[in-house]
């Protein structure tokens, strides 16, 4: 829901916030297999950090600012500088790199009101953010482990995808002679992963820090969506002095050789506000079951199973699914539709015969008659579905 009083400011009621939070967990249960390190950082900075990071001149006007004890602060409306921070905080060797920063942190953008549009174009919103600080030669397989990851998500989501460059804008900051390095080396990993011709470059479309590769994703309605993103950056890593140890010895043997590392910005999701919309459009409301907010409703034919039926929910609720027990004074294929209509994946009825055989008799959201199932094999088969994304 929204409310006037904070707009732009999606607040998530509980069926809502079980979708939101398994999204944000199943990108967390890929950092785990992928290497990357969560971190959690500030809501606000003194402008000063924007202003070494360049975003104070290009992006202050969208960016919610206010005055501490005489200084400007402001909220973030990305994650990257801090970031900066964090890696500039210790000596790095080459040995270390990369290094692999995992962020949900909540951000803010201070959009104009009639710019904002439900879910996909809002104020305050999380994303699926990271940062991976690598050497030059490191490039290509940190993007291509990028596109890999990216291409895992939507493939669980049941959506394709097609790619485009996006390349130096007119408001770039840097040398030419950077900007081409950086888009030679995501033109190479983007051939190494999808082949040569399957790509298009989008002119003029990269950030000001650097380009970046652009993920468009279609839905079941083959309608494109922007979402996931992978961004080279030379720049932030030069303005924050940002720097390793190459292991190498100096001209006069005594000191050591320091290089800068290159930064990758990449999301899968994107906005987690924004994906959570293109999802809805994309599933038409029936979630599949490792998403879905109502998975199971117990249905029993009778009042004399309420116990037995609230037992089972009981059971499926401590192995954390989302079931729930119809007990109300409805007839018996009222509360079977109704829980349809509600798109609950599955019903559960339970009578005379499930209580002596120890079983529920299963029905799907689409009215599609499983039949009867032991409680214990019903979990299992539950168990292994939300595992497999189904």
């Amino acid at each position: 829901m929204f409310h006037d009083l904070s707009p732009g400011s999606a607040f998530w009621l509980p069926h809502g916030t079980r979708i939101y939070n398994k999204l944000i967990d199943f990108i967390k249960g890929h950092y785990w297999t992928r290497g990357y390190d969560e971190i959690i950082t500030p809501n606000i900075y003194n402008l000063d950090l924007w202003h070494k990071s360049g975003h104070a001149l290009h992006y202050k006007d969208a960016m919610f600012c206010f005055d501490v004890e005489g200084q400007e602060f402001a909220l973030k409306p990305m994650n990257c500088p801090g970031h900066c921070l964090m890696f500039a905080s210790a000596i790095r060797s080459y040995r270390d790199l990369p290094i692999r920063y995992a962020d949900f942190g909540v951000l803010h953008r201070n959009e104009l009101s009639g710019a904002l549009t439900g879910l996909t174009r809002v104020r305050r919103f999380q994303q699926d953010d990271a940062h991976i600080y690598c050497r030059e030669d490191q490039i290509e397989q940190e993007v291509l482990g990028s596109l890999e990851f990216m291409k895992s998500v939507y493939d669980t989501f049941g959506m394709t995808y097609k790619l485009e460059l996006s390349t130096r804008p007119k408001k770039a900051l840097g040398e030419v002679e950077v900007w081409d390095r950086a888009e030679a080396a995501l033109a190479r990993a983007m051939d190494a992963f999808i082949g040569k011709g399957n790509w298009r470059v989008n002119p003029g479309d990269g950030a000001f820090y650097g380009p970046k590769i652009d993920i468009k994703v279609m839905d079941a309605m083959d309608r494109v969506h922007q979402c996931a993103t992978v961004q080279l950056d030379f720049q932030l890593p030069l303005r924050f002095e940002l720097q390793y140890n190459t292991g190498e010895k100096g001209a006069d043997k005594g000191s050591n050789q320091f290089a800068r590392p290159v930064m990758v910005h990449r999301a899968m999701l994107g906005s987690v506000e924004r994906m959570f919309a293109v999802l809805c459009e994309h599933y038409g409301g029936k979630w599949p079951l490792w998403l879905s907010p109502r998975q199971i409703m117990v249905v029993p034919t009778h009042a004399e199973f309420n116990d037995f039926a609230q037992d089972i929910q009981s059971r499926l609720h401590d192995r954390k699914f989302y079931a729930d027990v119809d007990v109300s004074k409805a007839t018996f294929s009222k509360k079977v539709r109704n829980a349809q209509v509600a798109q609950y994946n599955f019903q559960f009825v339970v009578g005379k015969a499930e209580l002596a055989n120890g079983t529920v008799n299963i029905r799907t959201r689409d009215n599609e008659v499983k039949g009867e199932m032991k409680i214990d094999d019903m979990i299992s088969f539950l168990e292994t579905a939300r595992s497999e994304f189904q």
